[in-house]
């Protein structure tokens, strides 16, 4: 069962922003609407409220004042004689209808005093039949109850609350727009360096050297300082290894030319044939080490269509007399393109394909493309790796010699090497299962779009 705790923790951490703009934003948010509502709320509970109450009394004397009046009169002629004597000095204006025109209080929503004026004048009129604070916003109409019957009055909004009580939170409000959105400019000026070493990060991850000058903050500065310093340091390494790799191949490609040579002027035997088997894969495994040494850091990157790629080298297989199955998923006539470096992800493909023809008796190739990555999944029906020793199998110059069918050649155990290195210089990656449908390997190479 699962920890509720770990359950909240999660549900929040999926609602919170990812990026970290949106973090800074929701950083410098969070106070600034909490403050607000505070604030708000304590100007309404002091100034709506008791205001609004205080000045609601007041006129409430007034009101009472002339319905004393009216319900002292004799008769309903002499309450409108009292009407015209006492309402008009008060700034009231009184009518005796037949009937009300209403029975119930209304108001705005957004009347943020409304509520207090009409408890105030309920609290202090026990007559009170309907306080209107909606007809006109700026009068406050009143139906009461008297001895001559219905009597409707209307008075000044401003005798009853605070004149523009909402000033003050519009103001705030508009205010606080204007500071966060000068905040965002300074915020997205501080972020944008991040985000630019990001990038540069990503792109020489993918084998690409984009230009990158350190901006912003002394800190994101200092990053930007040792990711240059980084980025140079690894480039040596690659450069330096190159250049070692290559010249021990290009030294031992002189000898096993004499060999050749040596070989072809003996007569033809079984042992001679040995031998130049022998040759002929120290040959083929000089020829690995070089493409594992010359990686692809010398190929630009270019707009590759995916079909075209798969069915050149399917071809060629096929030419060899190894025919390999080719199945499309999800590719169509706009979306069968990809951004690499196309030698690189051939010589891994090929790779693939020539290990599971080498170790299975059938080999099958599926190609899946979406928007975001391509997949090309390579299946073969031989005996696979074990599921602990995959890893393993990824690094160079590993032979899994009891789990690969050796009676197909040792190899020099770079195959999966080069591939898994091609892959992480594209950004993407290489993983191996077991193939459901065929048996063997599955290795899928994941390129991002």
């Amino acid at each position: 069962m699962l920890n509720p705790k770990y359950m909240i923790e999660q549900w929040i951490k999926s609602k919170l922003p990812r990026s970290l703009f949106g973090r800074a934003m929701l950083i410098l948010a969070v106070p600034i609407v909490v403050i607000q509502i505070v604030v708000a709320a304590f100007f309404a509970e002091r100034l709506f409220r008791d205001v609004s109450e205080q000045m609601s009394s007041n006129v409430s004397l007034d009101v009472n004042h002339i319905v004393s009046q009216i319900n002292d009169a004799p008769d309903r002629i002499a309450a409108i004689s009292e009407i015209t004597n006492h309402a008009r000095p008060l700034n009231v204006n009184v009518s005796l209808p037949i009937e009300f025109s209403q029975t119930r209080d209304t108001w705005e929503w957004f009347d943020l005093s409304g509520k207090y004026v009409v408890d105030a004048l309920r609290l202090s009129l026990p007559n009170l039949v309907y306080v209107d604070l909606k007809s006109d916003r700026k009068l406050v109409r009143l139906g009461i109850k008297s001895s001559k019957g219905p009597i409707q009055m209307s008075f000044a909004r401003t005798r009853a609350s605070a004149t523009n009580p909402h000033q003050l939170l519009v103001a705030m409000i508009l205010t606080s727009v204007l500071f966060t959105g000068i905040s965002v400019l300074f915020l997205n000026n501080q972020i944008r360096p991040i985000k630019r070493l990001s990038d540069a990060a990503e792109a020489f991850g993918r084998g690409w050297s984009i230009p990158f000058h350190p901006r912003g903050a002394r800190e994101v500065r200092s990053a930007g300082h040792s990711f240059l310093s980084m980025r140079a340091r690894i480039i040596r390494q690659i450069d330096q290894r190159t250049m070692m790799l290559s010249g021990v191949s290009h030294d031992l490609r002189t000898p096993l030319t004499r060999m050749k040579l040596s070989l072809e002027l003996l007569e033809p035997s079984e042992e001679v044939q040995h031998l130049e088997r022998d040759v002929d894969e120290m040959e083929a495994m000089l020829t690995e080490f070089l493409e594992f040494a010359r990686g692809d850091s010398g190929e630009k990157t270019e707009t590759v269509g995916v079909k075209a790629l798969i069915k050149r080298i399917i071809r060629n297989y096929a030419r060899a007399n190894e025919p390999v199955e080719l199945v499309f998923n999800g590719i169509t006539a706009g979306e069968e393109t990809i951004k690499c470096r196309e030698r690189a992800i051939q010589r891994a493909i090929e790779n693939l394909i020539g290990n599971a023809i080498r170790y299975g008796e059938k080999a099958r190739i599926t190609v899946s493309l979406d928007p975001k990555h391509v997949d090309f999944t390579v299946e073969d029906a031989g005996p696979g790796i074990p599921k602990d020793k995959r890893n393993d199998a990824l690094e160079p110059f590993t032979r899994l010699d009891e789990a690969r069918n050796q009676n197909k050649g040792s190899g020099s155990g770079l195959g999966l090497a080069i591939a898994a290195d091609v892959a992480r210089s594209h950004g993407g990656k290489l993983e191996l299962f077991h193939s459901q449908d065929l048996g063997g390997l599955k290795a899928i190479l994941s390129i991002p779009r």
